[in-house]
């Protein structure tokens, strides 16, 4: 193998210690044993100055791990106060969400590249953005097309996109509306045979570590990731299998979901539910997937169910 098909594993940050970020810490952490610098997580500063009950335990965890920690303010601080910070680093890996509000994967995508980095994942465990393209009636999809375009404009910043489709707990979240376990409903969003993929966070900190340590090295490219592929009229039948019991199975078209769109443009759910219902660009085969390339087991739906019914219900 080439040294320029190598991987630097010296110099790393990732943005973010939340649900994925901490996901990506713990598998990356235990990997770089034989790296001569620390793996470093950014984190807001109220999570070192103040922090909750559940931040403080993930500190105690990533102390644990060896994990240096720095403090950020993405929502206040300056693209150009970022690229300075971002300036020591080889690889940056971004896992902070749409929290910091919008705008914010812009700013920090701009500032990886003003900074020279060698190597950027940016935020994009998501769907498809190249297929959803712009004018999807979903404001942090089209700013995520827009990441997309800039990191293709220049060559100096070496990028990796990861897609991973909906975590599969936000299948479940009831303000989402798709799966009622209290009112026993199902709801499919366009038509029954409507696809969605979905990926667990913890498949996504364990296949987005061997994505960033692949050998020949993986560049400039989208690597695709799926724990399930399922329809929603799949998901209902397995929702009901699991559970025993029989479910309403409400419709909801894309026609329907506009209309309420609509009449509540701020309203951010409805706002994904009208997304989701497209199909195009929300799924892809599980076949065509790294973990699937690499035979890497995940945890598909009905196995998510079965570890975590007893809370959803």
């Amino acid at each position: 193998m080439k040294d320029n098909m190598k991987v630097n594993i010296e110099d790393m940050l990732v943005l973010g210690a939340g649900q994925l970020g901490m996901a990506v810490l713990r598998e990356l952490a235990p990997r770089r044993k034989n790296a001569k610098t620390s793996l470093v997580a950014l984190v807001a500063p109220k999570a070192i100055s103040t922090p909750s009950p559940l931040e403080e335990q993930s500190r105690a965890e990533l102390l644990d791990l060896g994990v240096e920690l720095i403090s950020f303010d993405l929502s206040n601080g300056s693209a150009s106060e970022l690229a300075d910070l971002f300036k020591p680093f080889h690889t940056v890996i971004n896992c902070t969400g749409f929290v910091a509000g919008p705008g914010t994967q812009m700013k920090i995508t701009k500032a990886a590249l003003d900074a020279g980095i060698s190597r950027y994942f940016p935020w994009q465990f998501g769907v498809d953005y190249d297929i959803v393209g712009k004018g999807s009636g979903q404001p942090v999809f089209d700013e995520q097309y827009d990441v997309r375009t800039l990191l293709r404009s220049q060559d100096r910043t070496e990028w990796v996109i990861v897609s991973t489709g909906m975590f599969t707990s936000f299948l479940f979240e009831p303000s989402f509306g798709v799966v009622d376990f209290t009112s026993k409903v199902v709801r499919g969003l366009g038509t029954w045979e409507t696809k969605v993929t979905v990926t667990t966070p913890e498949d996504i900190g364990r296949l987005t570590t061997e994505i960033v340590l692949e050998e020949p090295r993986i560049s400039n490219q989208v690597v695709y990731l799926a724990s399930d592929t399922l329809s929603y009229g799949t998901l209902a039948d397995v929702v009901e299998d699991m559970t025993n019991t029989k479910f309403n199975r409400e419709l909801l078209t894309q026609d329907h979901l506009r209309e309420v769109l609509e009449r509540n443009p701020e309203d951010v759910m409805a706002r994904y539910r009208t997304g989701f219902a497209r199909g195009d660009g929300m799924w892809w085969e599980k076949a065509a997937t790294f973990n699937e390339s690499h035979g890497i087991p995940t945890t598909d739906v009905r196995s998510w169910l079965q570890r975590h019914l007893t809370t959803a219900v």
